[in-house]
């Protein structure tokens, strides 16, 4: 498992909801939390490990020690937003680069822990944004999508570099061409 880079299309996909949970998604989740120590994230949404399922985990320390502050998101929906507020993000998916987002100020959501126990969460700063950040995710939209026009602009010429470094690689065989990738998340994707 391995965080992949944009544009590889599970970064467009709109993840599946999860019907089960098994030993297998609690050992991914680990790996998961794992990975997103490794290149030093607070959060990790399963499509950014090519895997088209509604989760995503998060841990506003980065610190693999603070296991009590790990939280893991199974099918999360916001369910309430409240105020608006512009900060600087950024994605492992998109190494160095960063970005103004508007997002909610304060949101509620709801989403099923590994012990598939409901939960809600009210939010504010730091972990509302990070919430928002990767349940958006979920639904294949990255946080360049949400920036200014003008932002979008400024960051272009770097999301220009990403793909030709991505198709770079697929010409050498090193990732398989989109259509593949594509037919293994079709395949992997959870079913009702």
């Amino acid at each position: 498992m391995q965080i992949v880079q944009f544009p590889h299309p599970a970064l467009r996909w709109k993840s599946k909801p999860i019907v089960e949970i098994t030993p297998e998604l609690q050992k991914i989740v680990r790996e998961m939390f794992d990975l997103m120590y490794a290149a030093e994230g607070i959060g990790l949404a399963a499509n950014q490990v090519a895997l088209p399922w509604r989760v995503f985990v998060i841990n506003l320390t980065a610190d693999k020690a603070e296991t009590s502050e790990e939280h893991v998101f199974i099918n999360p929906e916001i369910v309430k937003r409240k105020g608006t507020v512009e900060a600087e993000e950024g994605c492992l998916s998109m190494p160095k680069l960063y970005g103004q987002v508007k997002r909610s100020a304060e949101i509620v959501v709801e989403a099923f822990d590994l012990d598939g126990r409901g939960f809600e969460m009210t939010l504010d700063d730091l972990a509302s944004r990070a919430v928002q950040h990767e349940l958006d995710h979920l639904d294949g939209v990255l946080f360049t999508d949400r920036m200014s026009e003008a932002g979008q602009r400024e960051v272009a010429p770097v999301l220009s570099d990403f793909e030709t470094q991505f198709r770079r690689q697929q010409e050498l065989g090193v990732i398989a061409p989109d259509t593949v990738l594509q037919k293994q998340l079709l395949e992997i994707e959870p079913k009702p």
